[in-house]
């Protein structure tokens, strides 16, 4: 009888650890953006469409914070731009010393840049920036990392040429509108949430900061994970002509000891299921298989996300 209580006692212990295994958590990012309703949608898909698992979505800072959460071990997907997920694969910047060790699952969308203001503040170009109250984004975001490298190149100190907030994008909005900062940085699709509220504002008409000439000056310095982009004049309201500005791509990676089949069955359901995200958030429609390529990402790609691409007819080289 004892060794039967015992063989029980195994054997639910055997299937709380499988289900604990299939409990996941998608680091996402602030309410303003497109990460984190994006992140739901993924979290409702990933809990309807496999099997014995429950997904959930955090706000969290951002696609640095997304990275740390991975590096803890514990079952994290995280939403998070290329140039990040570099810097975390290699253990620099943010990440000095502490390399996370991340697989990509998916090249999602491209995350564009957005240099904005408003009229009235004299910015009108990245040089007048200089002396003003600007937001780099919230601490432990990835759009903080690529405004620190914007800054840079349009020859800027982020420390002695401006007065810098850290805030989300809900919140350098607000901080906008109330005149408590001059422009803000964010990183984010289209459109993103927050910035249509702002250009939507009575008695606001937004202004776009082109920097899509500082993209050389990038890559030359940190490899080649930005491309000159636009943001098209008719995505936020008041915009006088397209927005040239720097895009990176977004990614979902996850750690690399996920195992190969949980790893396989993110992937299908999300390819599998993308009209469902497609209504979350139109940005869902850049999830494309032929996007899904080595050229893509600075990360190696996960077993089971190849395995999946494979059936699909893509090699990831």
């Amino acid at each position: 009888m004892k060794l039967i209580v015992r063989i029980l006692a195994l054997v639910a212990g055997s299937l709380a650890l499988a289900a604990q295994a299939q409990n996941l958590s998608i680091g996402t990012g602030g309410t303003g953006g497109v990460y984190y309703p994006l992140g739901g949608g993924m979290a409702a898909v990933l809990s309807k469409y496999v099997p014995g698992m429950q997904a959930t979505a955090e706000v969290t800072g951002g696609s640095v914070a997304n990275l740390q959460l991975v590096g803890t071990g514990k079952p994290y997907l995280a939403m998070t731009m290329a140039d990040a997920g570099q810097d975390a694969l290699q253990g620099k910047d943010k990440f000095n010393g502490k390399a996370v060790p991340i697989r990509t699952l998916l090249v999602m969308y491209p995350n564009r840049m957005h240099v904005v203001s408003i009229e009235g503040t004299g910015i009108n170009k990245m040089a007048d920036l200089k002396g003003k109250r600007v937001s780099t984004g919230s601490g432990g975001s990835a759009t903080e990392v690529m405004a620190f490298r914007v800054i840079e190149a349009a020859g800027l100190d982020k420390d002695r040429d401006m007065r810098r907030e850290r805030l989300g994008v809900a919140e350098s909005v607000n901080a906008l509108k109330d005149r408590k900062i001059d422009a803000f940085f964010w990183v984010g699709g289209l459109p993103t949430a927050a910035v249509t509220d702002l250009a939507s504002t009575p008695n606001v008409k937004i202004k776009m900061i082109d920097h899509a000439d500082l993209v050389p000056a990038m890559n030359k310095k940190y490899g080649n994970l930005y491309v000159e982009d636009r943001i098209p004049k008719e995505v936020y309201k008041g915009m006088d002509a397209d927005n040239r500005q720097a895009t990176v791509m977004n990614l979902l990676v996850a750690h690399q000891n996920m195992d190969e089949k949980t790893a396989y069955n993110v992937v299908k359901a999300v390819f599998e299921h993308r009209d469902e995200l497609i209504r979350v958030h139109k940005e869902a429609e850049n999830f494309k298989l032929e996007n899904q390529k080595a050229s893509a990402t600075p990360i190696p790609f996960h077993p089971g996300a190849i395995k999946y691409y494979a059936e699909k007819g893509i090699k990831i080289n």
